[in-house]
């Protein structure tokens, strides 16, 4: 969201319904193409059936537009436990009397109506929830974020496919080599993006010595020399818990990856087998694939705040921009977001998205492993509740930044945190690299 729609209340509430109908369009293209025997299924016991987190959208929209916001009597109150993501480990959701598709789609079309009515209706001043759009903001970046969520069980499913979308651009020649960024200060974080969500404030300076990091994500081609080098072979280049790990669950590849008897390579793509494409990012690898990767090309994962100062610091103004290129929201010129492709575009597709310091698709794509830990920032305030971040902090979490080619505008800046276990492949993650600088490098 732009500063100009929080100071215009009508152009801030014709943004919020464009927001919201557009997460909403989205939730129907994922669960509306398939029958209700798919969406009662649990695809994968790391996902939720699709048809509770439909209901689960809705559930989150009631409790704080209707209720909380809106202040009106509860639509579904007897249903709230159901849809407690703290209370039933996904694992164990679909033994849950869950709302059948007919139900869940009736109830989150109420839900919305009568939010619709809530907007109309609020000012956008007082209230810290209220002020700016905030909620509202809160629940369309909710809803896209389960949005991605089922775009994933969607990815693990089996059966014919269901989705479809453009090919991702192609390149002439891909983005190579390294940008040396300059030690120093940087604004991290934000005080003042109004949908910015609590891990993101406040704003605060971070001190960083030089590094270099890659100018694109690793891709398939490059992380198919580490694999045919033997990487999955060669323990010196796992950690302990990685290579625990790597024999536990069996890791040759990264997810989804095939070779067939002639020895190329495909990709399963949403229920499709396509040649793997050697310019595009590698997406569907976990951290400790990733580290180890990045041992054997001899650099390292970079820090939080290293991937925030390439992405967001501009050397010739001093300044952290919103997004790599500027403060502007993103386009199919400068980012691969939203679903737009059901893949990642090959490295170098997007040169307007480029950074202020060259660096390049630092936003869509694909979510990229940092080496940090998911902490609280300086002078942290959890805002509106607990266990949005909170309850997170200091567990056994990897910090990724930068969003995938499933991730909605409206939930990725170059400020945005997103965390997961070490082990999780089945998001759209991969990774670019980063190394320190050598003596007398980067003066």
């Amino acid at each position: 969201m732009t500063m100009q729609h929080a100071e215009h209340p009508e152009g801030l509430r014709d943004h919020i319904a464009d927001v919201l109908t557009r997460s909403r369009a989205r939730t129907g293209v994922l669960t509306d193409g398939i029958d209700e025997a798919e969406l009662v299924a649990q695809h994968s016991r790391l996902m939720s059936p699709l048809v509770w987190d439909l209901a689960h959208i809705g559930n989150q929209e009631e409790l704080w537009l209707v209720r909380d916001v809106g202040g009106r009597e509860p639509v579904r109150a007897d249903i709230d436990q159901l849809y407690d993501a703290f209370k039933h480990a996904r694992a164990n959701r679909p033994t849950l009397p869950l709302l059948d598709p007919t139900q869940a789609r009736g109830y989150v079309a109420t839900v919305r109506e009568k939010v619709w009515d809530v907007l109309a209706r609020t000012p956008f001043e007082g209230s810290s929830l209220t002020k700016g759009g905030f909620a509202f903001g809160m629940i369309a970046q909710h809803e896209q974020q389960h949005d991605e969520t089922m775009l994933a069980t969607h990815q693990l499913r089996t059966g014919a496919p269901v989705l479809s979308a453009a090919a991702a651009p192609t390149v002439a020649a891909p983005v190579t080599g390294e940008v040396v960024i300059a030690a120093g200060e940087f604004t991290m974080g934000t005080s003042t993006d109004p949908w910015a969500l609590d891990n993101e404030r406040p704003a605060h300076r971070v001190t960083v010595p030089g590094f270099a990091i890659d100018a694109a994500p690793v891709t398939n081609e490059q992380y198919l020399a580490f694999l045919d080098d033997g990487g999955y072979e060669r323990e010196e280049l796992w950690s302990e818990r990685g290579w625990a790990h790597r024999k536990e669950a069996g890791l040759v590849a990264p997810q989804f990856w095939e070779r067939d008897p002639a020895g190329r390579w495909w990709r399963r793509v949403f229920g499709v087998m396509t040649p793997l494409r050697p310019r595009q990012p590698v997406v569907h690898v976990c951290w400790f694939e990733a580290q180890a990767y990045a041992n054997w090309a001899g650099k390292r994962l970079p820090t939080e705040a290293e991937w925030e100062k390439a992405a967001r610091f501009d050397p010739n103004t001093g300044v952290s921009r919103r997004f790599p290129w500027g403060d502007r929201e993103p386009d199919t010129d400068t980012a691969n977001l939203g679903q737009v492709h059901l893949e990642p575009a090959e490295v170098g597709a997007y040169p307007a998205g480029v950074s202020a310091t060259g660096v390049h698709q630092l936003v869509g794509d694909v979510w990229e492993w940092t080496a940090s830990g998911f902490e609280p920032y300086p002078g942290f305030h959890a805002f509106p509740y607990r266990e949005y971040s909170e309850v997170f902090f200091g567990g056994d979490y990897r910090v990724l930044r930068g969003g995938s080619f499933g991730t909605d505008q409206v939930a990725c800046r170059g400020t945005f945190r997103n965390w997961d276990h070490p082990i999780r492949r089945q998001i759209f993650a991969g990774f670019r690299l980063a190394r320190d600088l050598r003596k007398g490098e980067g003066e």
